[in-house]
């Protein structure tokens, strides 16, 4: 029997409803929460498909999860990809592939750890030209630390003083500034299997368990296909195979905000019963396709465990 094991923290509505159609689906597929006592070389995971919702949380969770895949588990999102990320590099790849983001500058660290002194730093130009960086984002810019999620973190600065201000509070977090949209529309893509894709009104604005709209009205049909269609091509450039993608609405363009929530809030409070039900069905249904093997393995050197020793590398 197949085996689909969930890693997760404090929340339960997303998780239970998700073991409780997989078992209801009768596939001869197995569904529970993960147990663990401590990871062993080579130790076979007894998972064919595992769920993570909160190794970003958890450093041990992050190590078995990739030993878990070393010996042939699928893991969501794939852990590898997920470690690999950071925003900055998220809104480059983005614009490679044409999908519209912020204008960004990523800074400098403000603080080092111990040791560090200004001969270890030579690389780097100081002062910072704050009004060159400025000149590209324009004012007021969103200030942000390059790794990290749940809105955190996260400053509107009006002028180059408050800039400055935050940037020297920062300690040792890596910031970007960025340019901030004034949007007319904003939308969040809860996007499950890199192809199946939600788009709904939300607004970043109100309180948490406000965000979701249902009272506004729907997005053209132009502006919903194009957001749906880089949400999906922004995941399968990242890997992701769940995922929350946010678009602001800008002029009729649509730039992507935030892209990298590899462990979204999937709570029914936040998502309310609609896309709470949206979700859980299309998790479902990808997390089978994952068992019946309808996907790649993850792992590129997979291929190599049991090739000869003197076997050439391509």
């Amino acid at each position: 029997m197949k085996r689909v094991g969930l890693l997760v923290g404090r929340e339960r509505s997303f998780p239970d409803a998700l073991i409780a159609t997989i078992l209801a689906r009768g596939a001869s597929v197995a569904a529970d929460y993960v147990l663990l006592e401590g990871t062993r070389m080579a130790e076979p995971a007894p998972y064919d498909v595992l769920i993570d919702r909160i190794s970003h949380e958890i450093p041990y969770y992050q190590a078995y999860l990739k030993h878990a895949a070393l010996e042939g588990v699928y893991v969501i999102n794939n852990p590898f990809w997920r470690l690999a990320d950071d925003k900055f590099f998220g809104t480059s790849l983005a614009d490679a592939i044409g999908v519209a983001v912020p204008k960004t500058v990523l800074l400098p660290n403000k603080g080092y750890v111990p040791g560090i002194v200004p001969e270890s730093l030579r690389n780097l130009k100081y002062p910072l030209d704050w009004d060159e960086i400025l000149a590209l984002t324009s004012l007021p810019a969103i200030v942000k630390v390059h790794y990290g999620g749940g809105w955190r973190d996260v400053y509107r600065v009006e002028n180059r003083g408050e800039l400055e201000q935050v940037y020297d509070r920062s300690g040792r977090q890596t910031l970007m500034v960025q340019e901030f949209i004034q949007w007319e529309r904003y939308a969040r893509c809860i996007v499950i299997g890199r192809e199946r894709v939600k788009a709904t009104a939300w607004d970043p604005r109100r309180p948490h368990f406000e965000r979701y709209r249902y009272d506004e009205p729907p997005l053209p049909a132009p502006l919903q296909q194009r957001i749906e269609t880089d949400a999906c091509r922004l995941c399968g450039a990242l890997g992701y195979d769940m995922n929350t993608v946010e678009f602001a609405v800008r002029d009729g363009v649509p730039y992507a905000i935030d892209f990298m929530n590899p462990a979204p809030d999937f709570d029914i409070t936040s998502l309310g019963q609609t896309n709470f039900e949206w979700t859980v069905t299309a998790m479902a249904d990808f997390v089978l396709s994952v068992v019946q093997g309808n996907r790649q393995p993850q792992l590129h050197w997979k291929s190599l465990l049991n090739a000869p020793l003197d076997a050439p590398v391509a």
